[in-house]
């Protein structure tokens, strides 16, 4: 069996959600989730396979859920299911450790075959994120912006903090530190933490 935790703030799309699930012979809905941190407590507590997640909900949103899970090292397979698009919950979201990114528009068997590849723990993106994404690695390095968490790492990397006092202050893995560093290296086009916080300051990145 494949255990399933869903979260999302509409009762009518969560019940919705599970109920279609839960028609799967393979599939169990162990738990819903009305919020990100609700989200984060239920999977420490259930040990689900995979959580289908909602990328906004008030009182604590997916992407934040996510890091969070990856702090405390919960195993749980992250599946996005939300109606936003854009590049930056789509980055946001991956970056944070989320497995697969599908939109509310899916067809059932697409969600359906997308949460059996998540808790396979293989990659899955709808179409439209995909070609996102693609645009976003195909951008010239050097005219990239950093995004918000990039930029973050960097003003740690400034102040003299180690990968792991990073990863320690915002509850991230030390292996996603690293990832981030290097998405600040090729951006800025350097290769090493002085040429970065050097390229920080020269370009006001760094104040």
């Amino acid at each position: 069996m494949i255990r399933i935790l869903v979260a999302d703030d509409h009762p009518v799309v969560r019940d919705g959600v599970s109920a279609m699930l839960s028609a799967v012979a393979d599939f169990e809905v162990v738990g819903q989730a009305d919020s990100g941190p609700a989200a984060v407590e239920l999977a420490a507590a259930l040990d689900p396979d995979v959580v289908v997640m909602d990328l906004r909900m008030p009182g604590g949103g997916g992407v934040d859920a996510v890091r969070v899970m990856q702090a405390r090292g919960l195993r749980a397979a992250v599946l996005v299911l939300t109606t936003f698009d854009t590049d930056a919950d789509t980055m946001a979201a991956i970056e944070a450790g989320a497995t697969g990114y599908l939109l509310k528009d899916a067809p059932a068997a697409t969600v359906v075959a997308a949460v059996r590849s998540t808790a396979a723990g293989e990659t899955v993106l709808s179409p439209t994120v995909a070609t996102r994404l693609a645009s976003h690695v195909r951008r010239p390095a050097r005219s990239a912006a950093l995004s918000a968490r990039e930029r973050e790492v960097l003003v740690l990397v400034a102040r003299g903090n180690s990968n792991r006092a990073i990863a320690k202050e915002l509850f991230v893995s030390e292996a996603t530190v690293k990832t981030h560093l290097g998405h600040v290296y090729e951006k800025l086009g350097v290769a090493d933490r002085a040429a970065a916080v050097a390229a920080g300051y020269e370009r006001g990145i760094l104040g």
